[in-house]
């Protein structure tokens, strides 16, 4: 199962449209999603950043979505790229094989330190 988290926030693009032109935008999209879901992603939340994080992260809003594939990952991409979403929101992506908290503390532990390299100028 791979994850892919989504966090974004309004450009001015998006700000300077008007509320009916918003609306438009996102009732093309929800036909796509849709159809995504019906193939089997699963969209597991969604959420507004809120004041209460330490370290709170720039942007206003996120979404978590589960997809069984990395062909479907690909897929779901594509339709956000396609539908113009990034020309109306600056958005960073975290995408990731769903894998046990004890994987993930094993290899923060064995990272390695970084080899630094003197170069000697003759």
């Amino acid at each position: 199962m791979k994850i892919f988290i989504e966090l974004w926030k309004a450009k001015n693009t998006w700000l300077q449209l008007s509320r009916k032109d918003r609306e438009s935008f996102v009732s093309r999209i929800g036909p796509e999603i849709a159809g995504l879901i019906s193939k089997g992603i699963i969209v597991d939340s969604w959420g507004m950043n809120d004041d209460s994080s330490l370290y709170k992260a720039d942007y206003d809003f996120f979404a978590i979505t589960k997809l069984p594939s990395a062909e479907l990952l690909e897929e779901f991409q594509q339709v956000i790229e396609k539908s113009g979403w990034y020309n109306y929101f600056d958005q960073v992506n975290v995408t990731g094989q769903d894998i046990s908290a004890e994987t993930v503390i094993r290899r923060m532990v064995d990272l390695k330190r970084p080899q630094i390299v003197i170069e000697k100028n003759i």
